[in-house]
């Protein structure tokens, strides 16, 4: 016997999440029937928000609700050092770490070829524009150590050769093929001080 259609539409919508199967959004599902008709008003509106309300920072590409994200605007950081990540999320993952006191600039993917991924699509002239315009004096690349962050650290250190910054990359204490996802916070922060001049 099938659930009501509004518990299953619910299902569907749960399993439209990346790792979610039929079972766990099941239970998710269920689990909201349970809550509280406030808690459920937040949660659906948090939805809404953060598909109306959430945008890239016009600086650097991470998420925010203004035009500047609140690293963006923070005037206390080190303005001379500038660390280049894949997505959003690995700029939480290294805020939370506490080690860098700079600002971040989110490429939002690799250079991969094979995925149809150019440079142009990086937005890496925005990317010259930033470190030129703020005078960036280090460009730290803590991508993943794969084929396409290697490729991608290659492009953008070829690119800064002949300019008087120090172009590092994060020390490989971050496994080959690894996600930067997977790192646990102590490997990222050795990965981070022990960073590796690539010019």
């Amino acid at each position: 016997m099938n659930y009501p259609d509004t518990i299953q539409k619910l299902i569907d919508c749960f399993k439209k999440y990346p790792g979610v199967g039929s079972r766990s959004a099941e239970r998710f599902a269920l689990a909201t029937l349970s809550l509280d008709k406030e808690i459920v008003d937040v949660f659906s509106r948090s939805l809404i928000d953060s598909k109306t309300k959430i945008k890239k920072c016009e600086r650097c590409n991470y998420y925010t609700e203004d035009d500047l994200c609140k690293i963006c605007s923070d005037k206390s950081r080190n303005r001379d050092s500038l660390c280049l990540v894949e997505d959003p999320k690995s700029v939480k993952m290294f805020e939370d770490t506490h080690i860098f006191d700079g600002y971040y600039y989110v490429l939002n993917g690799l250079i991969s070829p094979i995925d149809g991924i150019e440079p142009g699509d990086l937005n890496i002239d925005k990317l010259l524009s930033l470190i030129e315009k703020e005078n960036i004096k280090e460009v730290i690349i803590a991508v993943k150590p794969s084929i396409e962050g290697e490729t991608t650290s290659l492009y953008i250190s070829k690119l800064l050769e002949d300019k008087n910054i120090i172009v590092s990359r994060i020390a490989q204490g971050v496994p080959m093929g690894a996600d930067i996802d997977y790192v646990d916070s102590l490997t990222l922060e050795l990965a981070l001080e022990n960073r590796k001049k690539l010019n």
